[in-house]
């Protein structure tokens, strides 16, 4: 950010938020909630959905990419709204970018112990994000006498990336994933991947009404709040606030989702093409 604007221009900056794919988009709905005068810019990195199961440094260079795109519109803050990408990225974005609020998920293990009945939990996430040094941190940390039972969930990110949040064959992925768990005694469930709250109604409908389910972006949305009123950057009530929308996918795809998740968003969707040179700068 240049050294000429002031605290007001500053503040005036949208916020920059990246995911993998539409997955971050239930995080932005957060944030929009809790700072409606928030200016957004969310980008999609479609051209390489899911990040879970890639190797922890090409996630690195598709997130340090993302920033300097960020950085050159500019904007105030990063919401990094991917769980595999804030283990495998967020420490990296942060030290390399250490004048820029950088905000991250983290799997809601702390307050899912909190709530559970039963002292037994359980994690939907991906598997970058299950093997990650943050994760098991995370578990040692906060866990203490209450078992948490993992279960990576391959396929789901791709079902929620083609629109799928209700069909037959979802349904059949979910009861693979969440039978297990139920079995064991779970009473608490939380949703470790941004893609998983947009299928939220049929993970309720198939485990039951009884089963807490706990999600990340509400936290997020918080700390982002947190974040921006400690530096003066606030947007004033007064703002003129706006959402723009970029993938490094096909434009189409991300404008039928916000059509049908998020119809209220509107404006056409930019396309970003990020070489293999540019995301090894």
């Amino acid at each position: 950010m240049g050294g000429t604007e002031t605290p007001e221009s500053r503040a005036a900056l949208p916020v920059g938020v990246f995911d993998s794919g539409v997955g971050g988009l239930s995080v932005l709905r957060d944030i929009r909630a809790l700072l409606p005068h928030e200016s957004l810019t969310y980008v999609a990195d479609a051209g390489c959905v899911p990040y879970g199961g890639r190797p922890a440094a090409m996630i690195r260079e598709r997130s340090e990419a993302l920033v300097r795109f960020f950085r050159e519109l500019p904007v105030k803050a990063v919401v990094v709204a991917c769980n595999t990408a804030t283990a495998a990225a967020a420490p990296a974005l942060r030290a390399r970018w250490p004048e820029l609020p950088i905000i991250a998920m983290e799997p809601a293990v702390k307050p899912a112990v909190a709530v559970s009945r039963t002292g037994i939990i359980g994690v939907l996430a991906t598997e970058g994000t299950l093997a990650s040094d943050r994760f098991s941190g995370l578990v040692s940390q906060y866990a203490g006498s209450v078992r948490v039972l993992t279960q990576p969930c391959p396929g789901l990110v791709e079902r929620v990336e083609q629109g799928d949040t209700e069909s037959p064959l979802l349904d059949r992925l979910l009861r693979s994933y969440l039978q297990p768990l139920l079995d064991a005694g779970v009473d608490t469930l939380i949703l470790g991947c941004t893609h998983y709250p947009f299928l939220r109604h049929r993970i309720q409908a198939l485990a039951g009404p009884a089963l807490h389910l706990i999600e990340t972006g509400p936290a997020v949305a918080r700390q982002l709040q947190r974040r921006l009123d400690r530096a003066g950057l606030l947007a004033p009530a007064a703002a003129d606030r706006n959402i723009a929308f970029f993938t490094t996918g096909e434009p189409e795809a991300l404008q039928t989702f916000l059509q049908r998740q998020w119809p209220e968003a509107t404006g056409a969707v930019g396309r970003l093409d990020f070489s293999n040179e540019q995301a090894q700068q």
